[in-house]
């Protein structure tokens, strides 16, 4: 056999074994993620009350049960307005509740900003760290396709709220955001039988909870058949940034007929007082200064609809992570209840706390699942790092 013909028919089975080798290798891996995944099994959860599927073609996860105690880790994003900063505290309230505490080796929180190259490094940081449960409130919704991946190979429950995951393979859980939006579309459409010109603040850009919200405001309103003309800013879900955007906004367009914000509800009433504009109705978020103002300046024409979610969701998905890890059958997608108030309705020390601090988002419960924090219990810890 002439010498490069030999030499051919070595390399040609040095790649063949290299190629089986690889077969093999993925095969391996494949089969490894596999056993690592949850499987999908009937319902209903373990926890009906608390852990209520989306919709009834939701798929019921059960992942093999880990010994405890275990090693959690919340990987949030952006911190820059009051929900996020109640979040955090709220969850190191949660952690550190007797019953969660015993099932807890280490408790883990970063926040890493606006950069969701940061938020995915950090995650996947935590999956190689070999944390058991790994919490995130999502900068982007497709964005963290590859540490899903990672997670279900590794066998880490992956639990996504507020801002949840466009998938299917990692656990969701969230209240209806684009039918929070439907909701104070509706109570506008309701306060403005002619249409009108609308103030919208929206959140923060990018995010699942911005998109949706926005959405089911925008859908309402053109639903309605009236004629309303929006005019948008971004507010980041914050109050000085809603209040400048707001204020800018008025004098740039100097009469609305009606206002709603996703968050930074505060600030935006704020504005309109601070400009001397007419108050006109409101479509916002929970936070305790907001409900405040709806209270105080009704006489003033500041008719109200206040409805959103508590940062305390962060505990829903907790109890969730540590149901799943339990070896308990969840949900793959869990839908939480809203918490909302309207004119006539708000009640000083029932809805609103005028004794409380304006930043504080009322509704931080969620009775069905036994989480229920004051703001004394929490507003009082850290949202630093940790």
């Amino acid at each position: 056999m002439p010498p490069a013909l030999g030499g051919h028919a070595m390399i040609g089975q040095h790649y063949t074994h290299a190629c089986a080798a690889a077969v093999l290798l993925a095969a391996l891996g494949a089969s490894s993620a596999q056993a690592a995944s949850p499987k999908i099994v009937a319902g209903p959860s373990a926890d009906a009350p608390c852990f209520v599927p989306w919709t009834d073609q939701t798929k019921y996860f059960q992942y093999a049960k880990k010994p405890g105690p275990y090693r959690v880790a919340l990987a949030n994003g952006f911190i820059g307005n009051t929900w996020r900063i109640q979040m955090i505290k709220t969850a190191k309230a949660y952690a550190e509740q007797p019953d969660v505490k015993k099932q807890l080796k280490e408790f883990k929180v970063v926040s890493t900003g606006d950069d969701i190259a940061a938020q995915i490094s950090a995650v996947n940081n935590f999956i190689d760290s070999g944390y058991d449960a790994v919490i995130i409130d999502a900068q982007n919704p497709t964005a963290f396709k590859s540490a899903v991946k990672r997670a279900q190979a590794a066998g880490v429950v992956l639990v996504a709220f507020d801002n949840t995951l466009e998938t299917d393979e990692a656990i969701n859980v969230n209240v209806d955001q684009e039918g929070l939006g439907k909701y104070w579309g509706d109570w506008l459409v309701k306060n403005l039988p002619k249409g009108g010109d609308v103030l919208e603040v929206r959140g923060v850009p990018g995010t699942s909870v911005d998109t949706n919200r926005h959405k089911g405001l925008q859908d309402t309103l053109k639903a309605s058949g009236k004629p309303f003309d929006v005019v948008e800013v971004v507010g980041k879900w914050d109050d000085g940034t809603a209040q400048k955007v707001s204020a800018d906004a008025i004098a740039v367009h100097k009469h609305f007929d009606g206002m709603t914000a996703q968050g930074g509800s505060t600030g935006m009433v704020r504005a309109f007082l601070d400009a001397g504009a007419p108050l006109v109705p409101a479509g916002a978020e929970t936070e305790n200064g907001f409900r405040k103002l709806c209270l105080d300046d009704q006489s003033k024409g500041l008719a109200c609809a206040s409805g959103g979610t508590g940062p305390a969701q962060v505990a829903v998905a907790m109890k969730t992570a540590l149901a799943a890890l339990s070896g308990e059958v969840v949900p793959q997608s869990i839908r939480l209840p809203l918490a909302h108030v309207e004119d006539p309705d708000f009640k000083a020390g029932v809805n609103v706390f005028p004794d409380q601090t304006d930043n504080f988002f009322v509704g931080n419960s969620f009775p069905t699942c036994g989480i229920n924090f004051t703001a004394q219990e929490i507003m009082g810890r850290s949202e630093a790092n940790q």
